[in-house]
């Protein structure tokens, strides 16, 4: 049996950098983790039409600042800036964040979607819950992220695929992605579709980007 480790959690230091940055001790440890998780988890789910790929939140005594990647930073400021202040007074209800100058949004704008695993997966995910060939859209996306300047990439599939009765995994590649190079930046996303009569089939995205 291999030993399998997340190729970013395997980077983390000398190609990564923690998606939390902060120091807590004593009882604001799990408070900060859960708050940090809750407040991910929303901001995943509001801005999936802008295209968000992550969120990372950095803490330096009481004010957070949220810096949010999004591949349409447009969509998501909203005209004038009202995307921005009508999300910042939502995260301030739904967490209780008692002064406004507490908190700061920061977006940063991705510029090759096609090179973030997080966002591959999550369109492979869309095609597949709208019942495209899973064979099509793997070629499709590979092509894509090839076009875009990838040194190598893997799609993989499990689940019930094509409607099937027995669970299988299918898998395409080009490319290299060396997982052991420590030095080689690897990005990896696993995202779940909801696929009408087949169940959830798994998507995992592996992109390398060169050294």
């Amino acid at each position: 049996m291999g030993q399998k480790i997340n190729p970013v959690g395997f980077r983390i230091g000398n190609v990564y950098t923690w998606s939390s940055r902060w120091f807590a001790s004593g009882k604001n440890f799990p408070k900060y983790l859960l708050e940090d998780k809750n407040m991910r988890f929303f901001l995943m789910k509001a801005l999936k039409g802008a295209g968000i790929s992550k969120v990372e939140i950095e803490r330096a005594f009481d004010k957070r600042t949220i810096i949010i990647h999004v591949s349409r930073p447009g969509l998501a400021i909203g005209r004038g800036g009202s995307g921005i202040e009508q999300l910042k007074e939502t995260l301030i209800n739904n967490f209780k964040i008692d002064d406004p100058a507490k908190l700061e949004i920061k977006f940063e704008e991705i510029k090759t979607p096609d090179l973030e695993a997080y966002l591959v997966a999550t369109s492979v995910a869309d095609q597949l819950e709208k019942r495209f060939p899973f064979r099509r859209v793997m070629n499709q996306t590979l092509e894509r992220m090839r076009r875009s300047g990838a040194k190598g990439a893997r799609v993989t599939l499990s689940g019930r695929l094509g409607g099937s009765e027995i669970a299988r995994t299918e898998s395409m590649k080009f490319g290299s992605i060396p997982l052991q190079t420590i030095r080689a930046n690897i990005d990896f996303a696993k995202v779940d579709a909801k696929v009408p009569r087949s169940g959830v089939v798994g998507v995992k995205v592996w992109i390398h980007k060169g050294e």
